[in-house]
């Protein structure tokens, strides 16, 4: 399978199951453009490109001589012998040991504190009440959920854990007092925790900051970019004030005392900002070099949604911000962005590329009260609770269906060029679509298309 496309005068040609990425010049994009996803002899491709001319109707080039033509068709044989292009599936003939495996527990998200003290008008967590009743988890219930990681874990001996919300600043000293505990279990356990946390920034001081410096090896920190946008989709409740005022000064200190590294800025970019790049642009030239800004996912009758007539302006936003990244970075002032940010050489173990994240099986979400769901996003959708801390999994059924689940049970997957970089895409939009995990949200394919398309021409770019 081979996908080819042209991003700011870069002719990019893709050998999907390879990974291999060329990027080639006109008369070698062209003549691999008659051969319809299989190598051809020379003589075939001479009579295709001689088809072409004689009807007038070809989008390529029609004035290529002979020789040019040898020549391109020379080095495209060179890559296919060279195993680079038109290869076969290597994926496909091992899914069935993967389904095979035995499933073992490496993150979980515990879900601190079912409450928040902003209104974020998207908020998929019903404004982090997840569909409920306000609750903060007890140590005695965070606890069991650090136990019931470690007892199925099974040899792994690097585990994740996130401290998510609602916001977990809320029911901070309880973050603080499951750090203490799982530093017990490493040394018991010989395991080690590495942990994490997403605030939304009100209630972070100094104290804090300190304690997250040594102990969080990662924080995200949200914000939406400008503003008029983060004040707009991100209100505060009881009259607190400007949530961007708030957070600011707060965000730049922790980006500034962790050395730009290990943190993200993370917005949403909904219907009401489509030109998200001025947002994320705005982010970097407030000194953040680590950003991440998505697209929300909401039903279509919600007035901020991404709408099907939006993509055409969003695939042109991610262009603008693709060139705009490739310029800083040469001038020595880049910065990271979390969506085009591959790795062309080594990338994701072949476990990653076809199953993802690994939601139901090797990572689950932990409610204040101990039920078990298949991630963060699934909490409070009563027909996936998985089971709960004091019993276990007792929706198995579930459990391997999140299990089997990879790019080769997505239909929509089969002839998609980017499977292998998505993983197949996120099962909770999937399911909240389409119905099953194993269907595809449609607009979140289309941007994720093009986010790796622009990534490919970072790479390009750079390489230079």
């Amino acid at each position: 399978m081979v996908h080819q496309y042209k991003n700011n005068g870069y002719n990019i040609v893709m050998d999907i199951n390879s990974g291999a990425i060329h990027v080639v010049d006109d008369v070698v994009y062209d003549i691999l453009s008659l051969m319809d996803e299989q190598m051809l002899s020379e003589e075939e491709v001479f009579a295709r490109y001689n088809a072409k001319t004689a009807d007038g109707s070809s989008d390529i080039n029609t004035s290529y001589t002979e020789h040019e033509i040898k020549e391109a068709y020379d080095e495209i044989k060179e890559l296919f012998d060279a195993e680079m292009l038109f290869t076969e599936d290597i994926y496909k003939p091992v899914i069935e040991d993967l389904d095979n495996r035995p499933i073992v527990l490496k993150a979980l998200c515990l879900h601190i504190a079912h409450d928040c003290n902003l209104a974020c008008e998207y908020c998929f967590a019903g404004k982090g009440e997840y569909q409920g009743e306000k609750a903060m988890m007890s140590f005695e219930t965070g606890k069991k959920a650090l136990d019931y990681m470690v007892a199925n874990s099974g040899n792994r001996k690097h585990l994740e854990v996130d401290f998510f919300g609602g916001e977990p600043t809320m029911n901070f000293d309880v973050v603080k007092q499951l750090v203490d505990y799982g530093r017990e279990l490493e040394k018991k356990h010989d395991k080690v925790f590495r942990f994490t946390l997403t605030t939304n920034g009100l209630l972070v001081d100094d104290d804090m900051i300190e304690y997250m410096n040594k102990e969080m090896s990662n924080v995200v920190l949200s914000i939406d970019g400008r503003k008029e946008v983060t004040d707009r989709m991100r209100p505060t409740r009881n009259g607190m004030g400007s949530a961007y005022d708030i957070i600011l000064p707060k965000y730049k200190k922790i980006a500034e005392s962790r050395n730009q590294e290990r943190y993200y800025v993370r917005g949403t970019f909904t219907h009401n900002n489509l030109d998200f790049s001025k947002d994320v642009l705005h982010l970097a030239d407030l000194g953040f070099k680590e950003i991440s800004v998505e697209p929300v996912v909401a039903a279509n009758d919600e007035p901020y949604a991404i709408k099907k007539e939006d993509l055409p302006t969003l695939l042109n936003e991610y262009d603008i911000l693709a060139k705009e990244i490739v310029k800083r970075t040469k001038e020595g002032r880049g910065f990271d962005f979390f969506h085009f940010m591959i790795d062309l050489e080594g990338g994701p173990c072949a476990t990653k590329r076809l199953q993802g994240c690994g939601s139901g099986c090797e990572y689950v979400s932990i409610t204040p009260t101990g039920e078990i769901y298949p991630c963060h996003q699934f909490v409070g959708t009563e027909e996936m609770e998985l089971g709960n801390l004091d019993e276990g999994i007792k929706r198995e059924d579930i459990r391997q269906e999140f299990h089997k689940s990879n790019v080769y049970t997505r239909p929509d997957c089969e002839n998609c060029f980017a499977k292998f970089y998505c993983s197949g895409g996120c099962a909770a939009n999937a399911y909240n679509f389409t119905g099953s995990i194993n269907g595809n949200y449609e607009i979140g394919c289309e941007l994720q298309r093009k986010r790796v398309e622009c990534a490919i021409m970072i790479k390009a770019a750079l390489a230079e």
